[in-house]
């Protein structure tokens, strides 16, 4: 098949590269972009039955560059992140896959009724995660250790035991079931999927939302990779089609604004980063919940 035809309105472009430049912006910090970029796809792509395939695909591979900038620009907050979470590369990338194989056999409404629900969940999950991490260290064999300037508490590291096995092995086992569920929801559907990392990432105890961001950015590097690739396997393969060349206006903008945002959040106070993302959170939920019932 051939690509979808770049359209020859330049407002067209204009918006499309302003949506992209928001939601690398919104992803390196929260998630969530997707809502920007792909109403204005579905909106300027030609008539067509397939518009909204083609739409999600060009979204994906479009803004999946933004997410390996992100990634880059928050290295230095991984530096002090427990060993075990390298390990959830792995079940991201096999979740994204198993999600991205899914797109052929599942129909989209079944992930689409429980979208609102999830994201929901999701941030109120993330604004309560200060408290609910407290109490449950609180629970432990070992002290509650400090505080960081956004009243997440330090993940405790050493050889505590529960149950006779080490707590950061049953850390890791948890982080990676968990993140397995993300990245197969991530790979199928993806609406917010980062506010999910963040709630989850932000339960495992990793620290204030700067720290919780290095690490989503590379978690979500690896999902939205999978995606992408196997959406462009399928555009040469002639499954599907993808704007290649609104893709690539999408990918220049995201990426510049991805690198602006991850400059610029980095030198705010961790609670107000944080703050931002719990607000956008709900207004996610908002949104999706607002789309289901009308």
């Amino acid at each position: 098949m051939d690509d979808a035809p770049l359209p020859t309105s330049l407002p067209g472009l204009v918006v499309l590269a302003v949506a992209s430049a928001a939601a690398g912006a919104v992803n390196s910090v929260a998630g969530g972009g997707t809502i920007l970029t792909f109403p204005v796809l579905a909106a300027i792509l030609p008539p067509d039955p397939s518009r909204m395939v083609v739409a999600n695909a060009t979204s994906t591979i479009g803004l999946w560059p933004a997410s390996a900038v992100a990634a880059w620009a928050y290295r230095g907050e991984r530096t002090e992140q427990p060993a075990w979470v390298r390990w959830m590369i792995l079940p991201s990338v096999v979740g994204g896959i198993v999600g991205t194989l899914l797109v052929l056999r599942l129909p989209p409404e079944w992930f689409e009724a429980a979208v609102p629900w999830l994201i929901l969940s999701a941030a109120i999950l993330f604004s309560a995660q200060p408290y609910v991490v407290r109490a449950l260290q609180a629970g432990r064999s070992h002290p509650v250790g400090p505080s960081l300037p956004d009243g997440q508490p330090v993940a405790p590291v050493g050889p505590s035991l529960r149950d006779g096995q080490p707590v950061a092995e049953q850390r890791a086992y948890t982080a990676c079931l968990l993140q397995f569920a993300v990245a197969v929801y991530g790979g199928y559907f993806g609406a917010g999927i980062g506010i999910l990392m963040l709630a989850v990432l932000g339960l495992l105890g990793l620290g204030d939302i700067h720290r919780l961001n290095g690490v989503k950015n590379v978690l979500g590097t690896a999902i939205n990779g999978v995606a992408a690739a196997t959406f462009a396997a399928g555009s040469l393969s002639g499954a599907h089609d993808v704007s290649w060349p609104l893709a690539a206006v999408m990918a220049v903008a995201a990426m510049a604004g991805s690198l602006s945002a991850s400059v610029i959040a980095r030198r705010l106070p961790p609670a107000a980063v944080r703050r931002f993302v719990a607000i956008l959170g709900f207004a996610l939920a908002a949104y999706y919940l607002v789309r289901h019932f009308s």
